[in-house]
């Protein structure tokens, strides 16, 4: 099982807010510690995801990510304004789509494109609404699933929760954890419209 936890400085001795992600990925699927850096992109430029192509930002901030050696996204990863996101694999009813954007994708392209914790979670569902999300996230066996996130800056934290566009949302006050379940039940702060 994978866990992803936070502790915001309200709730920790020192004030400080503390972030932590363990990976359960195959015994032999390396992860990258990767830092990609900031970079100022063309208007036309698109951005080749684990199966998608997307269009690119016009500025994109330096991240550094847990990475799969074989996926465009992460686990895990940080950028250089504090953001900080965890992903988690959730099985549920509802099964992924064969091509979209993986939970690593967006938690890349989120690092990527956000200065805060608000904006990642804003930048996810804008992506998830667009694209959705599908494709396989094992290496050497298929494994398809939705995704949960733990989303957090050094002032506030977020979890989201997803399956295929729908996802729902609860803004974290002081500890959070999840792990390959969904957390949330009426307790959300926002949730996309049609969710049941």
């Amino acid at each position: 099982m994978c866990d992803t936890i936070v502790a915001l400085g309200s709730a920790t001795e020192e004030g400080f807010t503390f972030f932590g992600k363990n990976s359960d990925r195959e015994p032999d699927e390396a992860q990258n510690i990767l830092i990609v850096p900031c970079k100022k992109h063309d208007s036309k430029e698109t951005v080749q995801c684990s199966y998608l192509t997307i269009p690119q930002v016009p500025e994109t901030a330096r991240v550094l990510l847990c990475q799969p050696f074989w996926m465009f996204g992460a686990e895990m990863g940080a950028n250089e304004y504090g953001v900080v996101i965890g992903n988690e694999a959730i099985f549920t009813k509802e099964k992924p789509d064969k091509i979209g954007l993986t939970g690593m994708d967006l938690v890349r392209l989120a690092l990527e494109r956000s200065r805060t914790a608000r904006q990642a979670l804003n930048v996810i569902i804008e992506l998830l609404e667009k694209y959705g999300q599908g494709g396989n996230c094992g290496y050497r066996f298929k494994l398809k699933y939705m995704n949960s996130f733990l989303i957090v800056d050094k002032k506030e934290a977020y979890v989201l929760e997803t399956v295929k566009a729908w996802w729902a949302w609860k803004k974290i006050k002081d500890v959070w954890s999840i792990s390959n379940i969904i957390s949330l039940q009426k307790d959300y702060d926002s949730c996309s419209e049609g969710l049941i």
